[in-house]
């Protein structure tokens, strides 16, 4: 076993810590396995805590400017006090369940621009806490998540980027406090109505809550706007559906009159579509910047931003 990091915060010769993980490949609602594996120092160190932790990139408004920090959104205590002796071997083994809300990374083994996600290790000792170790984790689709991608993707839309962005949709089932939008390309046939489509899911147990945001074109004597649409989809439905078809039918109901953000956000109509509950005034929310609290996310600046960048092996853009 090669330990591959020392923990900086406790200077030369303190404990060194590296985390392995069994498969770094996960997804929505799985879990993470691996151990966190110790070996003492010079001298023996009381060890507080150990806690692993899902970290993320997202966006985040402040005033007129837009800036990314790192954000913790999960964390999981692996051990409580002990004491480990100077040159001590130590493993701790891990079961960190994967929120269902957690954002995809990668699709068909391809990583998606714009998005980084990492394990991260800390250990806190005399009350210096390091948050050295880093490891890359690959978050796969469910499969109704790639059906649906996989509709767009038929449809011609083409991938343009992924982000996360702080706050929350309303009238969701969003508990994290960000959310990720998968944006494309509009395809030829759509071309004339919508520029780009920015897609989100809010995944729970029950189920997929899909969000639509179509930037639409302006008209002769109109201007351009965005428009909403909201649906639910269960997850007994992804191989019984024409997802293709029904993909179709949310974009063309969503870009149709009834996907102003007029008559969705503000008049309360509701879908005839028959893909769950109508959307009422619900998905506005992305629009009008509505910001959620960080519930236990910690952002660090920018100084661990450059670390991430490089521990990730240049996924930044």
């Amino acid at each position: 076993m090669v330990f591959k990091k020392m923990l900086s915060a406790f200077g030369v010769g303190g404990p060194s810590v590296d985390t392995v993980l069994t498969n770094p490949n996960t997804r929505p609602g799985l879990t993470l396995e691996g151990q966190v594996n110790l070996v003492g120092g010079d001298a023996p160190a009381n060890v507080e805590q150990v806690v692993v932790s899902l970290v993320t990139r997202v966006e985040i408004e402040g005033g007129d400017t837009e800036y990314a920090g790192i954000m913790e959104f999960h964390r999981l205590p692996v051990s409580g006090a002990f004491q480990l002796a100077p040159k001590q071997q130590l493993s701790l083994p891990f079961q960190l369940p994967v929120p269902w809300e957690t954002p995809i990374t990668d699709v068909y083994g391809q990583r998606l621009r714009g998005m980084t996600m990492g394990l991260r290790t800390e250990l806190a000792i005399a009350r210096a806490v390091d948050k050295g170790d880093l490891d890359q984790v690959n978050v796969h689709p469910l499969p109704v998540h790639e059906r649906i991608l996989e509709a767009f993707q038929q449809l011609g839309f083409r991938f343009k980027h992924a982000d996360l962005e702080r706050g929350h949709i309303r009238g969701t089932q969003q508990t994290l406090p960000f959310y990720q939008e998968i944006e494309f390309f509009a395809s030829p046939q759509y071309a004339s109505t919508i520029n780009e489509v920015e897609l989100t899911f809010v995944t729970s147990p029950q189920g997929v809550e899909v969000i639509l945001e179509c930037d639409k074109r302006g008209g002769f004597l109109t201007a351009g706007h965005d428009a909403f649409g909201h649906y639910r989809v269960s997850y007994a439905d992804a191989d019984r559906t024409d997802w293709v078809q029904v993909v179709d039918g949310w974009l063309r109901e969503t870009t149709s009159r009834y996907g102003s953000l007029r008559a969705q956000g503000f008049g309360g109509h509701g879908h005839g579509h028959g893909r769950g509950p109508g959307m009422g005034g619900v998905a506005a929310g992305a629009a009008l910047g509505l910001v959620g609290g960080m519930v236990a996310g910690e952002m660090i600046e920018d100084a661990i931003e450059g670390d991430f960048a490089e521990d990730f092996g240049g996924f930044e853009e």
